[in-house]
């Protein structure tokens, strides 16, 4: 624990009174501009007692009512009425309110989900300065915090502790983040647990479009439409099926996930039991993706064309942070020779491209314990799309941003349809220690891990031509009703 002294101003550089908040409190002119102002949104459901201790700490230690339970108050209604209010203030002269807009700076405490649901509103407001976020580290893989030097181990929720983090919080410097707009399309089930509205479960981040444009080309009768977006990355197959299994595993016995070490050797343990670390013997070849789905991407010039995976990848992975599982970076650091030969880059995290990575059973994925190991490298891209037409597969598994999902696959004539694509950028707080790099900072890399320059690849992954740069873009919306117990 952090034993320094703060000293008794220290709190006033956070501090942001009532009327800033409530349009009913009467502006007080004897505030001094704080030199940090921040709105504070904490899972009080996360990472077991942690997400209430911390709460609690917050409110002693600031205004209460810049300390918000995103168990009681969704972060859309508490900042649109934050910014109402601030227009309000400032039309009638405050420069005290012009001040706080400028600086403003939000703290979010909870899992992946929590960070990226409170990401996706604060995009959808579409804000003229946007406030940039840091993450507090209360989930089970953290990825979002541990990208930007926040770490990914749940923190002390002691005064001390969290003065410490305020600190870290005022000196972080802004990092712009890519942000992904995901569309599924698929019709209707007739019967059984894959009702598209509620047995479903779908991510909070994806929820249901009645109405299409007609020049839409999912435009078809029948059709249930999902939008959504994510900020770390997208998964399908082995990585989502183990994910799926733990979630199902913590939403029957919530009172065994407690805490963070033992979440995380229930989650190894069921990546054995569920067969992936031998996936040619108890996997059959259906679970493959190229054979489960076809996959396009959209050229320079605009046309879509095929991108061709090896068959013998059963998980893939579009990745818009160097953090996935925990951690680790499937991407890496291509080698100068792949760079050149290959059209390959290092991942930014704002450069418009999202890395597409193959594994093929539990054992590759171990190869990134490695200081220079990695997946099988795809493709970067801008768009991507699904296809999933009936076959020997009748469902597989899903996962984005920690959220998984069981996803029903074609029986009939119909078509599967998940179509990913560049949306936008938000402002993310990044401390010492940040392992996102951005484009416009192009430093070297603080991992410094290059591969060999004869770095083994799977041998039908190098057709260079099909796997370079490409690019659209839409919009996307975050659902308005949410259970916040779910986004730990």
């Amino acid at each position: 624990m952090d034993e320094r002294d703060f000293g008794t101003d220290f709190l006033k550089n956070f501090y942001v009174p009532d009327f800033i908040f409530d349009p009913e409190a009467i502006e007080e002119t004897n505030h001094e501009v704080p030199r940090c102002p921040i709105i504070v949104f904490i899972n009080s459901k996360s990472g077991g007692q942690l997400g209430g201790d911390l709460l609690k700490t917050y409110r002693e230690l600031l205004n209460g009512s810049q300390v918000f339970d995103l168990g009681e108050e969704a972060p859309d209604k508490a900042l649109h009425k934050l910014y109402m209010n601030l227009e309000r203030l400032k039309s009638s002269g405050s420069e005290f309110a012009a001040e706080i807009q400028r600086k403003l700076r939000i703290i979010v405490a909870g899992g992946d989900g929590t960070a990226g649901w409170l990401l996706g509103v604060v995009c959808d407001l579409k804000l003229a300065q946007p406030p940039p976020v840091a993450t507090v580290p209360l989930g089970t893989g953290n990825n979002l915090p541990f990208s930007f030097g926040w770490g990914k181990k749940n923190p002390g929720t002691d005064s001390q502790s969290v003065k410490s983090f305020l600190e870290q919080v005022m000196k972080a410097k802004e990092m712009k983040i890519d942000s992904w707009h995901i569309m599924m399309k698929m019709k209707a089930p007739k019967e059984g647990s894959c009702d598209p509205i509620a047995p479903l479960e779908l991510p909070h981040s994806l929820h249901a479009f009645h109405r299409l444009s007609d020049s839409d080309a999912l435009n078809e009768v029948g059709n249930h439409t999902y939008r959504g977006g994510f900020w770390n990355y997208f998964s399908m197959g082995m990585d989502a099926q183990v994910s799926y299994a733990f979630h199902s595993e913590r939403k029957l016995h919530p009172e065994r996930f407690k805490n963070q070490l033992i979440n995380q050797g229930t989650y190894a343990k069921l990546g054995c039991t569920q067969g992936w670390f031998a996936a040619s013997l108890f996997h059959p070849s259906s679970r493959n993706i190229a054979q489960l789905a076809k996959v396009k991407i959209l050229n320079r010039e605009g046309k879509w064309i095929k991108l061709d995976i090896p068959r013998s990848i059963r998980s893939i992975v579009c990745l818009n942070l160097p953090s996935f599982s925990g951690g680790f970076n499937p991407w890496g650091t291509p080698s100068k020779r792949r760079k050149a030969y290959r059209d390959l880059t290092e991942p930014f995290v704002d450069d418009g491209f999202i890395e597409v990575v193959g594994f093929r059973d539990a054992w590759h994925g171990l190869v990134l314990l490695a200081p220079k190991g990695h997946g099988t490298r795809l493709a970067q891209t801008q768009r991507i799309r699904f296809e999933f037409h009936k076959g020997a597969a009748d469902h597989t598994f899903m996962r984005i941003d920690g959220e998984p999902w069981k996803q029903p696959l074609p029986v009939d004539d119909d078509t599967v349809v998940v179509d990913i694509s560049h949306h936008a950028q938000v402002s993310m707080l990044a401390n010492e220690g940040c392992k996102s790099k951005s484009i416009q900072d192009p430093t070297p890399s603080l991992s410094g891990h290059h591969d060999d320059e004869d770095s083994n690849e799977e041998s039908d992954e190098d057709s260079t031509e099909e796997r370079k740069k490409f690019g659209a873009a839409d919009t996307f919306k975050f659902p308005e009703e949410t259970y916040i117990s779910h986004l730990s």
